[in-house]
């Protein structure tokens, strides 16, 4: 088998963030279940840890430009935490969308190429990046 780009370390943090993935997703359709979206996010930082290394973690979480969408991430947690499940992962969700909204290109980039379905997030995309354009007056 060929080798990837990933060291096998790094795979392994890809494997952690995907499985955190699966909890929120998990966690969203037991109607916001707590210990789900909590055991999610807590995989998606061991994850992130794992890939990028901890100081390079820091430093994205501490940049300046990013220091809103980290507060809001990291009180969307609490808030999931103290049982606060709805409320804390809409929080959550407008911090991961500060902090990671420069790869949401990358990220369409690479579901157009997924097999099956990537025609259909294509289009989907298309569609709604066609109607954030200007009205005409």
């Amino acid at each position: 088998m060929p080798s990837m780009w990933l060291s096998d370390s790094q795979k392994i943090g890809v494997a952690f963030c995907s499985g955190g993935g699966l909890f929120l997703l998990g966690g969203i359709m037991m109607f916001f279940d707590r210990a789900m979206l909590a055991m999610g996010n807590i995989l998606f930082l061991i994850g992130l840890c794992i890939i990028i290394g901890p100081q390079k973690t820091a430093l994205f979480f501490a940049r300046k430009q990013k220091l809103k969408g980290t507060a809001a991430f990291f009180l969307g947690l609490f808030l999931i935490l103290m049982r606060w499940a709805f409320v804390g992962f809409c929080v959550e969700l407008y911090g991961i969308f500060v902090l990671f909204g420069d790869f949401l290109g990358t990220i369409l980039g690479f579901g157009r190429n997924i097999p099956v379905v990537g025609y259909w997030i294509g289009r989907v995309a298309d569609r709604v990046g066609s109607s954030g354009e200007s009205l005409p007056v």
